[in-house]
């Protein structure tokens, strides 16, 4: 995105230029797709998809735009915001951390370790360091329940995630 946004919840001009158009592109796919009636509510997953995907993050300063585009309140989208855990309002760290909260790693510990990020590190699914290093985020099934634990750092993926591996990691991604 490289410093399109201002950090103070407001989309500069060029960035809301171009949200505008994504808007307004997704709006005329869905009624391509479903005919010209109905398409409000219908849009607008595949508008927050786009704009996810454009940006990285869903600036809530362009709430009251896809309300108005789609004929729908700002509730409705903050709620759907809110309700999908992919969707982000904020951007994300420069690495991600995925810890694994499905039954199989539930059983192994994976709550000991969120509550070990949160404790130590003061990260909770879904926070970003104040640095903007790491993003924790829940993930619900990484594929390695015989090694759970387990976690993933971009693309890396770790089994039978301890404490000492969360801080060893947090010491890696900080410097």
């Amino acid at each position: 995105m490289s410093g399109a946004h201002s950090g103070h919840g407001q989309t500069s001009p060029p960035e809301a230029g171009r949200a505008g158009q994504i808007i307004a592109a997704e709006i005329a796919a869905a009624k391509d797709f479903l005919g010209a009636d109905g398409v409000n509510a219908a849009a607008l997953l595949p508008v927050l998809h786009a704009l996810q995907a454009e940006f990285g993050f869903i600036d809530p300063a362009l709430i009251p735009e896809i309300a108005a585009a789609l004929n729908i309140t700002k509730a409705e989208v903050r709620g759907v915001i809110s309700f999908y855990h992919d969707f982000r309002t904020a951007p994300a760290g420069k690495r991600t951390l995925r810890l694994c909260m499905a039954e199989a790693c539930q059983a192994t510990g994976c709550k000991r370790i969120a509550d070990h990020l949160a404790d130590r590190h003061g990260l909770k699914p879904g926070d970003t360091t104040p640095d903007g290093s790491l993003t924790l985020q829940a993930a619900y099934c990484l594929g390695n329940c015989a090694l759970g634990p387990a976690a993933m750092l971009d693309d890396r993926l770790a089994g039978q995630f301890d404490e000492a591996a969360v801080d060893a990691l947090i010491a890696e991604v900080r410097s």
